[in-house]
């Protein structure tokens, strides 16, 4: 339940963390993404102004990758179009294809007429060609190797494992049940307790009064919680009562004055592996990257320069790092 008190900290159940992909190659340079972009911002209001044209005719059914243009006798098909989508930035791929499709071609053809001049004119012969060239499959192979490798070894059952592992390793916590009526001032809190002293109803109370309208519709239910779910006045005082009291004084927080009964306490339940998946993948993916690099430089002769082309001097296997002096010591 999503209420005023609650000061989420990422602890448990685990913060999802992506699994990066390693850098996409790109259809588009990044002028010719700003000029998709000023395109389609151009032609926005002509979508939003140009009514509906009627409804044609049934057609027949295109086939499912037809060619949508042909430059100097080269065909553009629908699923270069698509590429196209799939290569803009995040925020811009969920956009309708229909939508940014003109766009989207114009910029392919004019891509094509490019590559056409540019072949006519050599371009592909010079020599910041091709070592733009050689630098860029070095980076493809590069990725695609990690991506292979990572992919062997980051496997469901490593995932699993690691999770178990994981949830072993988890310091045992607690976690409690409580209710909750939060009033504006200290007075006000003291008169909710003299009430339930007398036997009143904290549901009834919580709904009539509580200004946390959320958990005060719920008779101030906040279900399960632990510790660090909440801000500190608020969590210590609940974790100090037993179950079935009150807190005898008003507690004061960042949000008013609370008045806590607590219903239940358990041990804490772990995270599942669901929400605890990306962690772990980007975990081993790490550890999968790092014992990786360090069998290919065992097993690799690695000379390295100063910048003045002089020969670093090697540090002998075993040998612990030199100790950088110390300020004002000789």
């Amino acid at each position: 339940m999503v209420n005023a008190v609650r000061f989420r900290v990422g602890l448990l159940p685990a913060r999802r963390v992506q699994h990066r992909e390693p850098p996409r190659m790109t259809f588009f340079s990044r002028g010719a993404r700003v000029a998709l972009l000023l395109a389609l911002s151009a032609a926005a209001p002509a979508f939003a102004q140009t009514p509906p044209a009627p409804a044609p005719a049934p057609a027949a059914k295109p086939p499912g990758d037809p060619v949508v243009a042909v430059v100097n006798g080269q065909s553009i098909r629908l699923s270069d179009v698509q590429a196209a989508q799939a290569n803009l930035p995040q925020q811009y791929r969920g956009l309708p294809l229909e939508r940014i499709y003109p766009a989207l071609l114009e910029q392919i053809i004019d891509a094509k007429l490019q590559v056409t001049e540019a072949r006519k004119s050599k371009v592909q012969d010079s020599d910041a060609y091709k070592k733009r060239l050689a630098a860029l499959e070095e980076r493809l192979l590069q990725e695609q190797y990690l991506t292979q490798e990572i992919d062997k070894r980051v496997t469901p059952q490593a995932l699993k494992e690691r999770y178990e592992k994981k949830v072993r390793d988890l310091p045992p916590e607690e976690e409690v049940k409580a209710r909750h009526i939060l009033v504006a001032d200290e007075a006000a809190a003291k008169a909710v307790i003299a009430d339930l002293q007398k036997g009143g109803d904290f549901d009834k109370i919580a709904k009539d009064k509580s200004t946390d309208k959320a958990s005060g519709a719920q008779g101030g239910d906040l279900g399960w919680f632990k510790k660090a779910d909440m801000v500190k006045e608020f969590a210590e005082a609940a974790f100090m009562l037993k179950k079935g009291e009150v807190t005898p004084a008003p507690v004061k927080s960042q949000f008013g004055f609370h008045v806590i009964r607590l219903d239940d306490r358990r041990a804490a339940q772990p995270p599942s592996m669901e929400d605890m998946e990306d962690e772990l993948r980007a975990e081993l993916s790490r550890e999968v990257y790092g014992q990786m690099m360090e069998g290919l430089r065992k097993s690799a002769k690695i000379e390295k320069f100063n910048m003045d082309g002089s020969k670093i001097p090697e540090t002998p296997p075993g040998a612990p790092p030199a100790t950088p002096p110390t300020p004002g010591k000789n």
